[in-house]
């Protein structure tokens, strides 16, 4: 999707806190794949964790950090994971429903088809 609205669209992926460190609640399919990681307990650790996962999923889009205080977590109510939206005047246009269920990119799809006509 970010290669067809490039030029368009600016697609970045905020990374926020682990969904499944080792140290937490940790899921078969994660020990299955060989992702584990602790839940990181400073920005930096949070970077490496991030930097990872961006290698490893080849994410080709910027990815930004949500700080060790889960602010934009938490005021975007994106734990687990959640897709916006956001017009260039700030506001959000479109906020998708919580994941892991409700992370429907083709949802996001139709809004920005919307939003650019």
């Amino acid at each position: 999707m970010a290669a067809k609205y490039d030029g368009q669209i600016r697609f970045l992926v905020v990374y926020i806190c682990e969904a499944h460190p080792t140290d937490g609640w940790q899921v078969d399919m994660n020990i299955d794949d060989n992702v584990l990681f602790a839940d990181p307990t400073s920005d930096e650790e949070r970077v490496e964790v991030a930097t990872a996962c961006a290698l490893r999923l080849n994410i080709d889009m910027p990815v930004v950090i949500d700080p060790i205080d889960d602010r934009l977590a938490s005021a975007y109510g994106a734990l687990p994971d959640r897709l916006y939206l956001v017009g260039t005047d700030g506001r959000i246009t479109f906020q998708g429903d919580e994941g892991p269920w409700g992370f429907n990119p083709q949802d996001l799809e139709a809004a920005i088809a919307s939003a650019i006509g």
